[in-house]
């Protein structure tokens, strides 16, 4: 495609001339001004011309799985801000179903000449993928950075919440609150975020309830990662009599409100719910959800000081940091009911009674 200079001027803030001298490498260009003109060109999706295709320092990639949940797009805002103040020029490359993979965008980002990229919630979370996809990057000069799961095969460093104290939070506050059916309602059981969660999920219904390991893994329930998903399992758990589902993620949670009033049920009334992430706007739902805060402020901060270490030559540690979570409590939790029992393993009609006191039959 053949770049057109008013275009391009206008994107960079700057004359024709002076793209014009950009693109056919004449002096008298600032270095800044120069970098404005480049990162035009790959914004506006021009092929840059080949001898100005050595790596630029002013582009970062970040890839995401989606926009459709709110917490992605929260991310990326932190991340694009804490960029841009670092004279960077974030790139936002999306996976899209039956679309472009990480390994295609991860591709076109190389191409494009990227001085680093941050991955969030992707394949280096999933215990199934091959890991070597990223040392093959790693041996091509890039330097990343990955947010939310962690592999001990890949040398970078990791940013993440601390998912088993998220769970911890949720349960102790659920078990404050009278429940003593407990459900989980999370994702695949592949990714490490979900692994993490279960195993905080079922120590601390030990710890706070006193339940036995097989009696706690049956209050797991994996799905999706999406409202339909929350609803899918939140409703396997209301039928195993649980007063109160933890969810994975937002969407999950607003999915298991869902699912408790198509059965009649009252959120919070019969049944709480708490879930992940503390999206934007998730405050204002009916009712205001009780969530766990991912610090995604502090997070996306750590990550861009991270890469650009690496970009520096100072690499930061090839290790994890860890934030720690936040439990905010609103109306979508409440004591849990008195006319069904929080023992109860039937289906969850108020009213029902069932199991020996605190113990869950």
């Amino acid at each position: 495609m053949t770049a057109r200079l008013a275009d391009i001027a206008a994107q960079a803030g700057v004359s024709e001339a002076t793209v014009s001298r950009v693109l056919n490498g004449k002096p008298g260009v600032s270095p800044a001004t120069r970098e404005s003109v480049l990162a035009a060109l790959d914004l506006l999706g021009y092929e840059r011309p080949v001898r100005l295709r050595q790596r630029s320092a002013g582009l970062v990639g970040l890839i995401t799985p989606e926009l459709d949940n709110p917490i992605f797009p929260a991310f990326a805002q932190v991340i694009g801000q804490a960029l841009t103040r670092q004279g960077y020029t974030p790139i936002l490359a999306t996976q899209t179903p039956g679309g472009s993979t990480e390994d295609e965008l991860t591709e076109m980002l190389v191409d494009r000449g990227v001085a680093g990229i941050i991955f969030v919630s992707g394949l280096h979370a999933d215990t199934t993928a091959d890991m070597q996809r990223y040392e093959q990057l790693r041996g091509k000069g890039v330097p990343f950075v990955m947010i939310n799961g962690f592999s001990p095969q890949v040398r970078a460093p990791f940013v993440s919440p601390d998912d088993r104290a998220a769970m911890r939070l949720a349960v102790t506050h659920l078990a404050s609150l009278g429940h003593r059916r407990i459900g989980l309602a999370l994702g695949p059981a592949r990714f490490v975020p979900v692994q993490r969660k279960t195993e905080g999920f079922l120590a601390s219904l030990q710890e706070q309830l006193g339940m036995d390991r097989g009696e706690a893994e049956e209050l797991v329930q994996h799905s999706l990662y999406t409202l339909e998903g929350g609803q899918a399992a939140a409703g396997a758990l209301i039928e195993r009599g649980c007063t109160a589902v933890v969810c994975a993620s937002d969407m999950m949670a607003l999915g298991a409100i869902r699912a408790a009033r198509q059965r009649g049920l009252s959120v919070p009334g019969d049944v709480s719910v708490i879930g992940f992430d503390d999206s934007p706007l998730i405050a204002f739902t009916d009712p205001p959800l009780t969530t766990i805060r991912q610090p995604v402020t502090a997070m996306g901060q750590a990550a861009v000081r991270a890469l650009l270490e690496e970009i520096g030559g100072t690499p930061a540690p090839h290790s994890e940091f860890v934030f720690l979570p936040e439990l905010v409590v609103r109306g979508s939790t409440a004591s849990a009911p008195q006319g069904r029992t929080s023992d109860s393993r039937t289906s969850g009609s108020r009213g029902t009674r069932g199991g020996l006191d605190g113990t869950g039959g």
